[in-house]
């Protein structure tokens, strides 16, 4: 008996916003379906709203291409932001100090999948 792949996954490694910005977009869409995630994401002002929207349709691409699996049906069951490696920067102050920048990077993680039936 063969298992039947019901979950689709993509991931967007070392995007240039901390993962702390990309989390407050993600909670607004996980648990929703497709359609309804996409729209929310169109209309967000955050600037974290475009990475996410295109791990999401990647992820949905995935779903469709390589599990055959129906895009009406799907939902975003797990999406995650973590921590990536962090470029460190030096910015010149007064009496020849310097003070660090740090320019943080986020992995972002979109799993979607069929929505139970009942």
């Amino acid at each position: 008996m063969s298992e039947q792949i019901t979950a689709a996954k993509a991931t967007a490694n070392t995007v240039r916003i901390s993962a702390r910005k990309v989390r407050l977009v993600i909670d607004l869409i996980r648990g929703k379906s497709i359609g309804e995630a996409i729209s929310i994401l169109k209309f967000t002002p955050n600037g974290a709203s475009v990475p996410v929207e295109k791990v999401l349709m990647s992820a949905v691409a995935n779903a469709e291409h390589n599990y055959d699996l129906d895009v009406e049906n799907l939902v975003i069951s797990e999406a995650y932001a973590n921590e990536g490696p962090t470029m460190k920067r030096f910015r010149p102050r007064a009496k020849g100090s310097a003070s660090p920048i740090m320019k943080r990077t986020s992995h972002i993680t979109v799993v979607v999948s069929e929505k139970k039936e009942g």
